[in-house]
């Protein structure tokens, strides 16, 4: 185990990041407008993930999205639908647009507890079968015993996988490495999961399963996006960041926004450096937006 965030020069500093969120938490009704909103809209990795997910549920999803551009022109799409693997290819023939990227949580998720061998054949068969971006776990088992470097290791067969697979379907692929931050028991450790990821070839670094009792908290979120901050400063590699588990009202799609640009600037606040993994944060912004109770999704 090494202190990776001191190759960053990084450390959390939790007394200033905690007034600084409080800030942020006051400010809400001066970013808040129907632009900012929309803006979140389209960072949207719109989720389903549940045991009972059928063929026909994940159709009926998409078709919600492809029929919204035209009940709603002056919004933009969301980023990507987000669903298990054996979904990729529904989703991929029943998108209407070929901007709507298809997501897919792999490599064992929500608890990337098995062999490396089947994380990366699920990986290479979602990539088969049309996804545009992987979702993946770090591997809590390795990382919590403080054995960074087959924790590491993995991460970086995972890239491997996602690039070869990705070359023989002749698109790139957008690899994000969740962290589970909710089950990290210190910024330090946040810190150091933050910049291992990064380091061996992560496009995102993501809060949250959504399956565990603390999913993403604006800390932990903070947090990260200094980790993006202080990588890029050494890298010149722009991180996105993805805040997921939990996220379901404006004013919490608010706060990550506002927590995004205080900490990284305006240039993170696209689709390509920035994203929501939700369920249910997509009728709540529209509702904000068109001051009405909105149920589409």
């Amino acid at each position: 185990m090494g202190n990776i965030s001191a190759k960053y020069g990084y450390k959390a500093d939790v007394e200033t990041i905690s007034r600084n969120i409080g800030n942020i938490s006051k400010s809400l009704d001066d970013i808040s407008s129907p632009e900012v909103l929309k803006k979140c809209f389209g960072l949207m990795d719109l989720t389903s993930l549940h045991t009972d997910d059928t063929d026909e549920k994940i159709k009926k999803l998409v078709g919600k999205v492809n029929s919204f551009r035209n009940a709603y022109p002056s919004y933009p799409l969301p980023a990507s639908i987000c669903v298990y693997p054996c979904f990729a290819g529904i989703v991929k023939a029943e998108r209407a647009f070929p901007e709507l990227d298809v997501t897919c949580v792999a490599g064992c998720f929500p608890t990337s507890q098995s062999y490396i061998d089947v994380k990366l054949l699920e990986i290479e068969e979602a990539i088969a079968e049309g996804a545009d971006e992987i979702d993946t776990v770090l591997n809590l088992r390795y990382f919590m015993a403080g054995d960074y470097a087959k924790a590491g290791e993995e991460i970086a067969k995972c890239r491997e996988r996602i690039d070869s697979a990705s070359e023989k379907a002749g698109r790139k692929v957008v690899f994000k490495v969740i962290l589970e931050t909710g089950l990290l028991v210190s910024p330090d450790l946040i810190a150091d999961a933050s910049f291992l990821a990064m380091e061996n070839g992560a496009d995102f670094i993501k809060t949250s399963t959504g399956k565990v009792s603390v999913n993403a908290t604006p800390t932990a979120a903070y947090i990260m996006c200094e980790c993006i901050g202080a990588y890029f400063k050494k890298t010149g590699k722009m991180v996105g960041f993805k805040a997921a588990g939990g996220i379901s009202t404006a004013a919490e799609a608010l706060s990550y926004w506002a927590i995004v640009k205080s900490v990284l600037g305006t240039y993170w606040l696209d689709k390509d450096h920035f994203r929501f993994g939700v369920s249910r944060l997509a009728n709540n912004l529209m509702t904000a937006i068109e001051q009405k109770t909105v149920t589409i999704f």
